[in-house]
């Protein structure tokens, strides 16, 4: 694998508008293409914004019309925003590209960033990004038998609609799945580009708007909530780039294996 390199495009004050890191990525993608720069990680920070990935459903999106940006990566509708760390990996894949391989790595990083600060994190079956795991339900907060919880019954259920007991932003206090970093990536000519955004102390209100990666029956987490204490992003990007480097280093990149059709 070839050295991997970071570039902060800017944080803070220097927050980077989604449409200027967006033409950035495709100036380092064809860099990268064309062997005249090693795997590059991006990492920024967004102005308030909503994107959507191919999969969005119009219900999914904001019920008062708030713009969203529509993009070409994987995955459904998010936010990115002050206080949210988002690194967008430009790496060069040998093909047949393995995706999930990719997603698998990149996941692992963020896990082993948030264990550094005691966030257990983990994975969860058929859902990308990375999880604080909930309690069993008959030890959230309140105790509430699982038949009382509407959506269980109802595959539609709304969480803008149902007040702020299923805010997305409450699943801490209630004690449910969060996701604390969302993936989402595309791969062009086998470079990968955008990539993970990891919540390190944002306003989580934001998700409210929205239905964060189309779940209905989760929600979203922070650093800063689940530690009880306010974390920077001048604190993180440290440990998920020295992460990233331990991950990408020990991975070995090889081709997705197609399995050819038993001969008849």
């Amino acid at each position: 694998m070839s050295d991997l390199r970071f570039v902060h495009m800017g944080f803070g004050a220097d927050a980077v508008d989604y449409q200027e890191a967006w033409d950035e990525q495709r100036r380092v993608h064809a860099a990268r293409f064309a062997d005249e720069i090693s795997d590059t990680v991006l990492l920024l920070e967004h102005p308030p914004v909503y994107t959507a990935g191919r999969r969005t459903e119009p219900s999914e999106r904001p019920l008062d019309g708030t713009p969203v940006i529509d993009v070409d990566r994987g995955g459904k509708i998010t936010w990115h925003g002050p206080g949210q760390l988002v690194g967008y990996p430009i790496q060069k894949l040998p093909r047949p590209v393995d995706v999930i391989a990719h997603v698998r790595r990149l996941e692992e990083a963020l896990i082993r960033a948030c264990a550094e600060y005691g966030v257990e994190t983990t994975r969860i079956e058929g859902r990308s990004g990375v999880w604080v795991l909930g309690d069993p339900v008959e030890q959230r907060l309140g105790g509430l038998s699982l038949d009382f919880d509407p959506r269980i019954a109802d595959e539609e259920f709304d969480p803008r609609m149902n007040g702020p007991e299923y805010a997305p932003s409450n699943a801490g206090q209630r004690r449910e799945d969060r996701k604390i970093a969302a993936i989402g990536i595309r791969v062009a000519k086998g470079v990968t580009m955008h990539g993970f955004a990891l919540n390190v102390n944002p306003d989580n209100r934001w998700f409210d708007r929205i239905i964060p990666c189309g779940i209905r029956d989760a929600g979203v987490a922070s650093l800063a909530n689940e530690l009880g204490r306010d974390i920077t992003i001048e604190e993180v990007v440290p440990v998920v780039e020295r992460h990233l480097c331990e991950v990408m280093a020990e991975a070995v990149l090889a081709p997705r294996v197609i399995e050819k059709p038993a001969a008849v």
